[in-house]
């Protein structure tokens, strides 16, 4: 029995072996979809399937609102050719590696590269960063009581709109958090200690397991305006990242996994494979104990529909996982005996920590 007394687990599996087709079945072709692959016909076509004109209309009138309101007549209207020729040299500053690096010294004739010169002078530059604006700035104060994300939501809701439309993930997804490095001022900065950047805002991310692609995403932005901490906040992120898919399994950490979100997410066709931490009360103690029990040894416990698996990868150290795609108690034929949980686990769960990785480089 779980400590709760609430779920009975059996040591022999109830289910039958392999991926129950009920739940894995997807509709969706994983890749591109025939949108992107309609739309894609060089570098700048597939560029704009993401920056799409109405984020672009968006920007353009909210500067220009900002503009007249700093400047005055003196303002010179921005129009799109402005905006793509800001946003082409940002990316370029990205791709020369010239973070921290001052803006002068990429406009300076000896030292900096003629193709920044060549679209704007450093004035103009630096005038559109002052005023570039996502929202109009006197209304912001009213829709940031109940919006913490109200200076780019309406441009951020249309990219995201965007991410789904692009692209299929396929048949495994990964859920997690992942901290984009940022050290200026906002009011809900993370400081996570365990990650690279340490400071930054952290983001939920679904993503596709084997390319990474970013299919959804949802920004933290802290505790609630009641002030009262989220509860059950890891289940809700998953529910809410896999809005809209089926047929998918997803592989998230001890964050996120529960018997409650398997449940839950079974009802979508949709199954689950994450570490579970010891302190959950529906596990039984049995599968948290590790007294007396050898290295690579591995303890089973399974319902109808889920499958937990305690393994002992080195002495006095036991490792959970729960699975409402496995059935059956598989283990490796390798010296360390892994469980194909654990394998199908270690296989997926780095989707989210790889899109770092390539958006880092």
């Amino acid at each position: 029995m779980s400590k709760t007394s609430a779920i009975c687990w059996s040591s022999l599996p109830q289910g039958v072996a392999g991926r129950k087709a009920a739940e894995n079945v997807i509709k969706m072709t994983p890749g591109p979809t025939r949108l992107a692959i309609s739309h894609a016909a060089d570098i700048l076509s597939t560029f704009k399937l993401f920056l799409r004109p109405a984020i672009e209309k968006i920007v353009i009138e909210m500067t220009n609102v900002e503009g007249v309101r700093h400047y005055g007549q003196e303002w010179k209207t921005m129009d799109v050719t402005d905006l793509h020729a800001y946003i082409g040299l940002v990316i370029l500053a990205g791709v020369y590696r010239s973070r921290g690096e001052a803006a002068s010294s990429l406009w300076n004739d000896e030292t900096g590269r003629p193709i920044f010169r060549a679209t704007m002078s450093l004035g103009k530059f630096r005038t559109i960063s002052a005023v570039l604006r996502f929202d109009d700035r006197e209304t912001r104060p009213a829709r940031r009581i109940t919006d913490k994300l109200a200076a780019i939501r309406d441009v951020w809701d249309k990219w995201v709109q965007q991410l789904h439309l692009m692209y299929n993930p396929g048949p495994d997804v990964t859920v997690d958090e992942r901290l984009v490095p940022f050290k200026g001022h906002c009011p809900f900065r993370q400081y996570m200690p365990s990650k690279p950047g340490k400071y930054g805002i952290k983001l939920w991310v679904a993503c596709d397991a084997r390319s990474s692609y970013a299919w959804n995403m949802q920004v933290y932005t802290g505790k609630p305006a009641s002030g009262a901490p989220e509860k059950k906040q890891g289940m809700r992120v998953v529910l809410e990242m896999t809005e809209g898919l089926r047929g998918h399994n997803v592989t998230c950490d001890n964050f996120f996994t529960s018997h409650e979100l398997g449940q839950v997410l079974l009802k979508k066709k949709i199954t689950m494979v994450g570490t579970v931490r010891r302190n959950k009360p529906e596990l039984p103690p049995a599968l948290t104990a590790t007294r007396g029990r050898e290295v690579f040894s591995s303890k089973f416990a399974f319902t109808q529909d889920t499958t937990v698996i305690s393994y002992m990868p080195k002495k006095s150290k036991n490792v959970i996982l729960m699975s409402a795609l496995h059935k059956a108690a598989e283990v490796s034929t390798g010296e360390d005996k892994k469980p194909a949980i654990i394998l199908d686990y270690n296989a997926n769960k780095g989707g989210v920590d790889n899109l770092d990785k390539v958006t880092g480089t």
